[in-house]
């Protein structure tokens, strides 16, 4: 198999370079009009790594995209959040007329030296979000946050002074606090489809445990691999559905394995453990009473 092709932008001003921009104003943060970036065929079709923070809301991008499973067109503003060291890409599918519009704002991480940012950016999930998690904006809500990036273009070209770092720090962290709440919006008014992946992943969980050739616990990164989406935004998407994360129905569904065979054969606690992926007993019994408040045994005498 063939490594993909992968391209790392070491710079903000490598990536102004490589897009036919000015050289930024700053070298550690950037701001622009989305409409001024130049895409060849050739950087569609490649995968890269920034070494920064890249935050983008993009609309009729002249080219439709496929990303995951959906095709998008871009009629409404669309929000990515890329951190540093992932890889990402995108697959053009087709040409479109309309022309594009939006910003992106590019913060090295030095940028965000000696600000509680610099800790606290770390909480937004949605940075390790794939690509077709994209946050999909109402008019309302861009219109919004693009006040709150004015108030950023403002300081960004004017006379940076020793004020404007932690000016515009506030209003990055407004702008990712905006962007959360949007996001969990998103979950809301997308629930027919994820309550669907809900459904999906109970069922991917129990027919994994039923099935005597698995060996071990599935994992988080397991499940969301077979429904094509992160484990990031997996985690996020049950958590606003059930207030549980994945590791937490993967858990659930194995007490209620577990309590299945204690109560209804003759099979000893280790024989269960191994059945249910538990390399010790002693494993297996410590989470059974952590989330029943019973021991296994003290479970199974309750049927006899």
């Amino acid at each position: 198999m063939n490594e993909p092709n992968v391209h790392r932008v070491k710079s903000i001003a490598e990536f102004h370079k490589m897009k036919g921009l000015p050289a930024p104003q700053h070298p550690l943060i950037s701001l622009f009009d989305y409409s001024k970036v130049v895409c060849s065929k050739e950087v569609n079709h490649k995968n890269f790594v920034f070494d920064f923070y890249h935050i983008s809301c993009k609309r009729s991008v002249g080219t439709k995209y496929k990303y995951g499973q959906g095709n998008y067109d871009f009629d409404e503003g669309v929000m990515f959040f890329i951190a540093p060291n992932q890889v990402f890409g995108i697959e053009p599918i087709a040409e479109i007329a309309s022309p594009k519009s939006g910003w992106i704002l590019m913060i090295h991480p030095d940028f965000l030296w000696n600000t509680t940012l610099a800790q606290t950016i770390k909480k937004y999930d949605f940075f390790d979000y794939a690509v077709n998690e994209a946050l999909f904006l109402t008019e309302k809500e861009e219109a919004i946050l693009k006040g709150i990036v004015a108030n950023i273009e403002l300081e960004y070209n004017g006379n940076l002074d020793q004020f404007s770092q932690n000016i515009i720090i506030s209003q990055i962290e407004t702008l990712l606090n905006y962007s959360n709440r949007f996001y969990q919006r998103q979950f809301l008014t997308t629930k027919v489809n994820n309550h669907k992946i809900l459904d999906q992943v109970e069922k991917l969980i129990e027919d994994y445990f039923d099935d005597e050739n698995n060996i071990g616990l599935p994992t988080v990164q397991y499940i969301a691999d077979a429904l094509h989406i992160s484990s990031t935004y997996l985690s996020s998407l049950l958590k606003s559905l059930t207030g549980q994360t994945t590791q937490q129905h993967i858990h659930e569904k194995l007490i209620e394995k577990a309590k299945e065979k204690l109560s209804t054969t003759t099979l000893s606690v280790s024989q269960i453990a191994f059945e249910l992926g538990f390399e010790h007993s002693q494993s297996f019994s410590k989470l059974f009473k952590a989330k029943t408040s019973l021991t296994p045994m003290m479970f199974r005498e309750r049927f006899n």
